[in-house]
């Protein structure tokens, strides 16, 4: 499996990402904002968490006008398989790769800590490593992480099966306690909460791997 990470100007979580990436046993490339093109033979990008472009206008929206980012959603497009994680799914909304919108945490305050998460479903590349129902624990690092969607878009989510994870206990507002969404082909996942920051035991959890694990067994078996 052959991964792209991007990298912005106020990406932090960049190298998080491609040391989870290798750690499954990815061939990683690091792709930066004003490249045009992906390295080839890549099965799936990784938006990382961060505060691209120093989160000016709405978190993400800079990034999400980048050269990268248009190769990006034609890679999706495609069919081609990204991952958006933190800023990374704030970037993927506002390409339009990933229907709704982050807004600013309920409280108003930047959260950065371990949570309960619970898996939604089985039934995704990302997903498939981890039980639906299965409670996991993951870090989250945000301020702008309160998921917001019109009624028709949430209903679509739940009916559809796209909703990839909710917290056990909603740190932000997000409707519907999401944490995670698929797009409608099941390739595209956003995801507040960082598996990246939990899939090495030195960091104190694993629970992360499950994720990085299934990614690299499709994708290099595909």
């Amino acid at each position: 499996m052959k991964a792209a990470v991007v990298v912005f100007p106020g990406s932090n979580c960049d190298r998080d990402l491609a040391v989870a990436f290798r750690a499954a046993g990815a061939d990683v490339e690091m792709v930066w904002h004003k490249d045009t093109d992906l390295p080839s033979g890549v099965d799936i990008i990784g938006v990382p968490g961060g505060f691209s472009f120093g989160d000016y206008l709405r978190c993400g929206a800079i990034a999400a006008n980048s050269p990268i980012c248009r190769t990006v959603k034609a890679h999706a497009d495609r069919g081609g398989y990204v991952l958006g994680i933190c800023n990374g799914f704030q970037v993927l909304t506002e390409t339009g790769m990933l229907p709704g919108a982050l807004l600013r945490n309920a409280d108003l305050k930047y959260i950065c800590k371990t949570i309960g998460l619970k898996v939604e479903t089985s039934q995704s590349i990302y997903t498939e490593g981890y039980n639906a129902g299965d409670v996991v624990d993951i870090p989250i690092a945000h301020h702008d992480g309160n998921y917001f969607a019109d009624d028709a878009t949430i209903e679509r989510l739940k009916g559809e099966d796209r909703i990839a994870f909710t917290y056990t206990n909603n740190p932000n507002g997000s409707l519907g306690d999401i944490a995670g969404i698929l797009s409608d082909n099941r390739r595209v996942l956003g995801m507040m909460p960082h598996p990246e920051r939990a899939a090495d035991s030195g960091h104190g959890g694993t629970d992360g791997q499950a994720l990085f694990r299934a990614v690299a067994s499709q994708l290099t078996t595909a």
